[in-house]
């Protein structure tokens, strides 16, 4: 029973860090500071970093 409760928490935690990295490394290209990437931890927090990252001016747009 331990050995499935430490699975499910390395898993919990490779999905986490897959969902917030990416974002941490794509929000600084828009101008938008890297520690908001957290917000993807909340739910529904990634959806709504992909419509702000989907309708924000980016700063090599013209």
């Amino acid at each position: 029973m331990a050995d499935f409760i430490v699975l499910h928490w390395v898993i919990v935690l490779v999905v986490l860090l897959a969902i917030v990295i990416p974002f941490w490394k794509i929000l600084p290209r828009a101008g938008i500071p890297a520690p908001v990437a957290l917000v993807a931890l909340v739910p529904f927090g990634a959806l709504i970093l992909l419509w702000i990252l989907a309708f924000k001016r980016w700063p090599g747009d013209t």
